[in-house]
This record gives structure tokens, C-alpha cells and sequence, in this order.
């Protein structure tokens, strides 16, 4: 089990590809999990399995009437505070067999007397699909990550397909609209939110890289050319499957919360809300006293949300 170098031909020659080479092999196997990733993330109008997040905001407090005078103001009820649920992501994750190893499956090498040897389960792991998840994994958002997901303020994002096809947001963070209540409208109608930021759900895009094919053994113990068809099949096979059902510690899993497990993807979902005590206001038609207490305050922060990709 280690980390081994795969043969390729210059010149008519076996070599020893060096570590630019071997990483292309690694960015070639996260762009095949890309085409078709086994762990994947949808956008749904709700229930979605990844978990619910709330977004929060005042609303004023019902009106108080008097046929003498106004209510005054510790009888007026307090702005309300409105929870709006949203549980809009669902993760499917499809298990699969990869590639059988027959003892010849995976790129030839050099051991450590000089023979030509094909890859073990573990030495392709260590060497290329390990790695792969690694980036996978990682908090990086660009191509390195592709086939995976994070969250962004814009439907639109350059190198990202927005996962709805909707443009429909996962979270939306909303405040009381204070300048929509006057006290000549007493009665107000209670909620009356604004809209502060839309989340949205995107999906890395892959890049189509170039890499050198390396070589295996035939079953005439012949060294042969991978060729792209085949070796791509054989990554997309084994990244599938380890990132859907790895047991050695390389499964990929996404988890939604204020905290949790793994790296932050993309932006995170503030639930802002106002923390004023109440704007207390008053109203008089002929002997219909009216009062009725408005949302108010500055701004803050009740909580954050943020999408994890794990490895475990």
C-alpha cells in the first residue's frame, strides 16, 4: 500500500511519470466524477432529507381599540416574531461495485526491485482516487471540486450550474418592512416582510483536461496502452464507488446547519432580524382610539447556515 509512480512510453521507453503527471491523473478522475457523480444534491419544493433552517422576522403586534382613549402602550401588543421553515435539499447517494481488480486491472510501475507490477486495490487508491476525494472534499470552490456543491447570493455563477433550473432559491432571508407601516393605516396588516437575499444551490462544472494514458498489463502479461475510454470508465467506476460507500475513511457526505462536520461550501445564510422592543403608534377616528406597535431596530444576525461537504 503506497503511493506509486505509473509507467508511460517517451520514445519507445517505460517512465516513470512525475508528480504534474500523476496529478493530472487526479484531476482527470474528480472531472469523470463530475459527469456523474454518486452523491448528489436536488433541489426540492420541500421535505428535503438534509435537514430545515429558518428564517426569522418581526411582524407588528395585533391593534389594541378603546372607545375613550388610546391603549396605551404596555397593553399593545409586541411585534411577533414569523419562523419560515425551509428544507429544500435532498441528498441521494447511489452505491455501486467498482471494476473488479483480476491482479491486472489498475496501471503497471516499477517496484522496488525494478519489475514492472501492476497497482494493488491500495496502491491505486493511495495514488490517484484518495487524492481525487481529497479535492473533492476540500473547502475549494473551482474545478478542482467538481460534481460537488455549494451555496451562492447569485442564481448565476460563473463555473457553477445553478441545481434547480429555476433559479429556486434554497433559503431566503427577510426582514420586516418598516417603512411599509404608517400609523394613518392603523389597523396594519401585521406581516409585511422584504426580502434581504436569496441562497441558491449550485453544482460545480468540470474541465476537460488533457492527461498522458498509462500503461497495464494484458492478459498475455504484455504491457498495452490504457486506452481514454477504458481508463476513464475504470476512474469513473472507482471514484463512484468510493465516495458513495468508501470504508476506509474517503465516503463523501453534505450536511446543513449552523454547525457540523467538514468544510463550509460557498456562502453562508444569514437570518438577519430586527431587534427593536417595538414602535408604539396611534391612531384616532371620532371615538375609535387605535394603537398598534411596528417592527423596528437595527439589523442583527440570529443565525447562520452553512452547506458542509464531509469525509468520513
Amino acid at each position: 500500500m503506497a503511493v506509486v509512480k505509473p509507467l508511460y512510453v517517451v520514445s519507445g521507453n517505460l517512465q516513470e511519470m512525475d508528480s504534474t503527471k500523476v496529478d493530472e491523473l487526479i484531476a482527470r478522475a474528480v472531472y469523470q466524477y463530475s459527469t456523474s457523480p454518486s452523491v448528489v444534491l436536488s433541489v426540492v419544493s420541500s421535505g428535503g432529507n438534509l435537514g430545515t433552517i429558518s428564517d426569522t422576522r418581526k411582524q407588528a403586534g395585533a391593534v389594541s381599540t378603546s372607545n375613550s382613549s388610546f391603549p396605551s402602550e404596555g397593553t399593545t401588543q409586541e411585534p411577533q416574531t414569523v419562523t419560515v421553515n425551509f428544507d429544500k435539499i435532498t441528498n441521494t447517494t447511489t452505491t455501486s461495485t467498482p471494476t473488479a481488480d483480476t491482479g491486472k486491472t489498475f496501471p503497471v510501475y516499477y517496484n522496488s526491485s525494478g519489475q514492472i507490477q501492476a497497482m494493488s486495490v491500495a496502491d491505486w487508491k493511495d495514488t490517484i482516487i484518495h487524492p481525487a476525494i481529497n479535492l473533492l472534499a476540500s473547502g475549494t470552490v473551482s474545478a478542482t471540486a467538481a460534481g460537488t456543491y455549494h451555496i451562492s447570493t447569485s442564481a448565476s455563477v460563473s463555473g457553477s450550474t445553478e441545481v434547480s433550473g429555476a433559479n429556486t432559491p434554497v433559503f431566503i432571508d427577510t426582514r420586516a418592512d418598516t417603512s411599509a407601516y404608517s400609523a394613518g393605516s392603523i389597523p396594519e396588516t401585521q406581516d409585511q416582510p422584504t426580502t434581504i437575499q436569496n441562497y441558491y444551490l449550485q453544482r460545480i462544472d468540470g474541465t476537460d483536461a488533457s492527461y498522458t494514458e498509462p500503461y497495464f498489463l494484458d492478459g498475455s502479461n504484455n504491457i498495452q496502452e490504457f486506452t481514454t475510454a477504458n481508463f476513464d470508465a475504470l476512474l469513473l467506476s472507482w471514484i463512484k464507488a468510493t465516495a458513495a460507500g468508501s470504508t476506509d475513511g474517503f465516503a463523501i457526505s453534505y450536511n446543513l446547519g449552523t454547525s457540523g462536520s467538514g468544510q463550509t461550501r460557498g456562502s453562508g445564510m444569514a437570518d438577519t432580524i430586527l431587534d427593536g422592543s417595538g414602535n408604539y403608534q396611534t391612531r384616532q377616528e371620532n371615538d375609535d382610539y387605535r394603537a398598534q406597535e411596528f417592527p423596528n431596530g437595527s439589523a442583527t444576525t440570529a443565525n447562520t447556515y452553512h452547506l458542509r461537504i464531509n469525509k468520513s
